[in-house]
């Protein structure tokens, strides 16, 4: 079948060994897609504009997955679907991460990263490194926005959390790794994300490729015509019988080269 969506994880998959930035030849090979008729979309944990900072070159011209499908976005910038938590479950979330001396919380709105941080180095590391914006609240009920997801970071590694967490708040939220640090609790999946921009876009998700590192993308792999796992990612996952890359630009570039 025709490819006509790309799909790709941002951390581990496109950036990749601590970087930072997004490869300019991936800006080449995005336009060089719409002009075949193939639309780009990031797909990520990440909120919408840490996204478009990455993508500042292309920003208005690709689609959107954030907060792991709690919220898409259209290349203008409108919302193409939101899924919120309950927010009770939200507000409770929020205070038994905060409980964990080592934890520190990160709750997601539609445009900002809501932070009551224990440390500047944290805070730091959200807003510089990540690129997210951030709005410090002092406690989660002082948000009056619709939550799209909670995040712990566990600097001390979230695998080992995981199987509790997913015991305890499994009936509510979806638990899934974020990266070796992060557990990422939330009512949507990159398969609802995907399926969103799919229905955006009038594109049967059979005709979708996409690319993915880590336990959080596999919902999106499982929904798409066209899944391609990352060579590095987790060895658990390595197993699965999907195509493997080293990176995305790589199999673009075949793809490319086809038309």
């Amino acid at each position: 079948m025709p490819i006509k969506l790309i799909a790709s994880d941002i951390d581990g998959t496109l950036l990749q060994n601590g970087a930072a930035e997004i490869s300019p030849l991936l800006f080449e090979q995005v336009r060089a897609l719409k002009k075949h008729g193939i639309a780009f979309c990031a797909a990520s944990g990440r909120q919408h504009g840490s996204l478009r900072k990455l993508f500042a070159p292309i920003a208005d011209e690709i689609y959107y997955i954030c907060e792991n499908g709690g919220i898409c976005f259209a290349p203008d910038g409108g919302i193409a679907g939101k899924t919120p938590v309950k927010r009770d479950v939200a507000l409770a979330l929020s205070h038994e991460i905060l409980n964990v001396p080592q934890f520190e919380v990160l709750i997601s709105g539609a445009e900002t990263s809501y932070l009551i941080p224990k440390s500047q180095d944290f805070l730091d590391h959200i807003r510089y490194f990540v690129g997210n914006d951030v709005t410090l609240v002092p406690s989660p009920e002082a948000i009056e926005e619709d939550i799209l997801k909670v995040s712990a970071y566990c600097p001390d590694g979230a695998l080992q959390y995981q199987d509790d967490w997913r015991k305890r708040w499994g009936s509510e939220v979806q638990i899934a790794l974020g990266g070796s640090l992060w557990l990422d609790c939330g009512v949507a999946s990159k398969r609802e994300g995907i399926l969103t921009v799919c229905h955006a876009t009038s594109i049967d998700p059979a005709d979708v490729m996409a690319f993915g590192d880590n336990h959080n993308d596999l919902p999106m792999l499982r929904t798409v015509g066209h899944p391609c796992l990352m060579e590095g990612a987790p060895e658990e996952l390595r197993g699965l019988p999907y195509p493997k890359t080293d990176r995305p630009e790589t199999v673009i570039a075949q793809l490319l080269e086809k038309m």
